[in-house]
């Protein structure tokens, strides 16, 4: 009995693998040293790319008047982008023009969020910082052109770095926080958010299923089986949790985008 308590308290002192960093790092195994090496999280982002294109494809190439549930649920999915975000944030007027690009972001980063918890892919495809940074150039691009093609570049320039209403001497101090904030600020904020929660999504799920199997198939001590079914409970609960995160940060990016293409367009008296 002390034989196997000891045995079970050296396997204790190993401990199980904890995730870390080099999970979002991993290294290329095809076209090593080029420019198009892939590793795990570009796999990922392709195959979960094709297969949201072939699905988006045949759905579309099948698409009947009176829609079946899954016609439907794709329509669904759609109109509640143009209606719940688009619309809702900037009048169909102007929105009918972003409808196609906000569609994109949030049914790509909803695909690419959901990919962490899909076995077999097993991590998110968003969860690399050059991906969230990407979609946030992107937005912010639209940003600059919305506001250049309704304003001019001069007065755009002027209304977002010396805001109306202002005392003349605080623009000292503010205009160039104006300026970072939009050149960098905004930007930064919009990639970090999404990628930090992916991150530690994966982090605290990888953590809470690498203890399960560690106190229920690796340590010897029944004993630690108690734990193990905690740990379990743990995953399972973060494993719904994250479906929600995954699903809330695609909307929030999505609405964020929406909000800041719509603050570049001159204000409705």
């Amino acid at each position: 009995m002390i034989s196997a308590l000891g045995e079970g308290i050296m396997t204790i002192a190993d401990g199980p693998e904890m995730p870390s960093i080099n999970d979002f790092l991993p290294d290329p195994f095809v076209f090593q040293g080029t420019p198009f090496a892939i590793n795990r999280i570009i796999l990922v982002r392709i195959l979960a790319t094709v297969i949201m294109l072939l699905v988006l494809g045949i759905t579309a190439s099948r698409a009947k008047l009176i829609p079946g549930r899954w016609q439907g649920a794709v329509e669904w999915l759609i109109e509640f982008v143009r209606d719940n975000i688009v619309y809702q944030v900037m009048g169909e007027l102007r929105g009918k023009r972003y409808v196609p690009m906000i569609t994109t972001v949030f049914c790509t980063l909803l695909v690419f969020n959901l990919c962490g918890i899909i076995p077999g892919f097993n991590i998110a495809a968003s969860a690399s910082i050059t991906l969230p940074l990407v979609f946030a150039m992107w937005c912010f691009c639209q940003y600059w052109i919305a506001g250049i093609r309704e304003k001019g570049l001069g007065h755009f320039l002027r209304d977002e770095i010396f805001p109306k209403g202002v005392p003349a001497p605080i623009y000292i101090l503010l205009s160039p926080i104006q300026l970072l904030e939009l050149q960098i600020i905004r930007p930064f904020s919009l990639t970090i958010r999404l990628f930090a929660n992916m991150v530690s999504g994966h982090l605290i799920l990888a953590l809470c299923l690498s203890a399960t199997q560690f106190f229920l198939v690796d340590v010897v001590n029944k004993l630690m089986m108690p734990f193990g079914i905690i740990t379990f409970a743990a995953g399972m609960f973060m494993f719904l949790f994250e479906a929600l995160v995954a699903c809330l940060q695609a909307y929030i990016f999505a609405i964020l985008t929406t909000a800041y293409i719509n603050m570049s367009y001159p204000e409705i008296d």
